[in-house]
């Protein structure tokens, strides 16, 4: 094992906070456009956080053999997607909130965990 699960917990928690903060820039930014605008940017943003959440209390519960750890980490991708894209249907369809602003809010907070795993910090 090259990393433990609490290494783990930890780097998906920093990712998480990371792209909370990055929600409420990106909200910020979208004010000057309005609220709606802002409010969508804002939940864009704050889906992806929950789906990583998720996904880290999912994969990082505790200790298991190679097979479980694989099967938990495949059941928290599940149910990221599934925040994900119903969190997103909810803003898009139920709330009706402007697209492009929900949609810039989800690549920038996918923005942040990609570069997470770039600059090593």
């Amino acid at each position: 094992m090259l990393n433990s699960p609490a290494s783990g917990r930890r780097l998906a928690l920093r990712i998480v906070m990371r792209q909370v903060g990055v929600a409420a820039l990106v909200g910020l930014v979208f004010l000057m456009q309005g609220r709606r605008e802002a409010l969508a940017a804002l939940a864009g943003a704050l889906v992806v956080a929950l789906g990583n959440a998720l996904l880290g209390a999912r994969a990082f519960a505790g200790t298991y053999g190679a097979g479980m750890a694989l099967g938990r980490l495949l059941m928290g991708m599940v149910l990221k997607w599934i925040a994900v894209i119903g969190g997103m249907g909810v803003i898009l369809i139920q709330l009706k909130l402007p697209p492009p602003a929900a949609i810039t809010g989800l690549a920038a907070a996918y923005a942040v965990h990609l570069l997470a795993f770039r600059f090593k910090g």
